[in-house]
């Protein structure tokens, strides 16, 4: 009966694991570039169940367990094996802005933090007062050469990273899309966004504001090959890759195992305590 009662707790203590990933998939469900969580379950070894005593014929001496019949299996309950990130493309979302960016394929942009190189796919930067490309957090944007130096309405950035400036470009925004329509005059290149990918994405390490940072399983940082390299897309960002109607049903399918666990757990209580007390009145 014991034995049951540690076998629900142990459902009940996974529930909520389940739990606190899809809340936080759906808490970031707006967030640029965000990649939802899963939560991976094993179960205990299990236990065989043997009869020891068959029918009354005949009881197995003590130590010979081993040649009693198989009644069938016992569950120990589960635990929580690994949460690891879904990195499946996002929708992309039209913004019109130049300075929000977007990967259409496998790849990072990579960003300079005090506490080093991070990565993110969250590509909604923002242009710093020192004229540096920048994230949100004020965090510099890396390209091949560094920090990336523009200023408003002067660049544009193809689908291969490559940024290009004009600096005779005007300040008339009806002017500047004729000109991204059509091929700049006197245009130079001053640099290429650096994008990195993983051998292993799935062990990158969140480290929140959108960034992640490699580990020793994930291996490092490497340059992504020109006929893997994913597509730039300049006025737009990606979406998180979380559906919420999927995580809703999450959500209540979580809710009702964690209501079964505490049902299992009260019926052993109650026929453990019946067994207690009748036992007693008997004897």
């Amino acid at each position: 009966m014991v034995r049951g009662i540690f076998t629900g707790a142990a459902g009940m203590v996974a529930q909520m694991h389940r739990m606190d990933v899809v809340s936080n998939n759906l808490a970031n469900a707006d967030l640029n570039g965000f990649k939802r969580d899963n939560s991976i379950h094993k179960s205990f070894p299990e236990l065989l169940i043997r009869r020891m005593n068959d029918n009354g014929v005949y009881v197995f001496p003590m130590g010979s367990a081993d040649i009693a019949p198989i009644v069938g299996k016992l569950g120990l309950g589960v635990e929580q094996n690994e949460v690891f990130t879904s990195f499946t493309q996002g929708p992309l979302k039209v913004t019109d802005s130049m300075f929000d960016f977007a990967l259409d394929g496998k790849g990072f942009f990579v960003v300079d933090t005090p506490r080093g190189e991070r990565f993110t796919r969250n590509g909604a930067f923002t242009l710093g007062r020192e004229g540096l490309l920048l994230t949100n957090e004020g965090f510099p944007v890396l390209g091949e050469n560094g920090h990336i130096h523009i200023k408003e309405n002067n660049f544009i950035v193809d689908q291969l990273g490559r940024v290009f400036v004009n600096r005779a470009m005007p300040d008339d925004p009806e002017r500047l899309i004729s000109m991204r329509e059509n091929e700049w005059e006197d245009t130079v290149q001053i640099d290429t966004l650096r994008i990195v990918d993983f051998d292993l994405t799935r062990y990158l390490r969140k480290q929140g504001g959108s960034l992640w940072v490699d580990t020793e399983n994930s291996g490092p940082p490497v340059t992504v090959p020109a006929e893997r390299f994913p597509r730039v897309l300049q006025g737009f960002v990606e979406g998180s890759n979380v559906n919420v109607v999927k995580e809703m049903v999450r959500m209540i399918e979580v809710h009702r195992a964690y209501e079964m666990n505490q049902r299992a757990i009260t019926n052993h209580d109650n026929i453990t305590a019946k067994l207690i007390n009748e036992g007693v009145r008997v004897g």
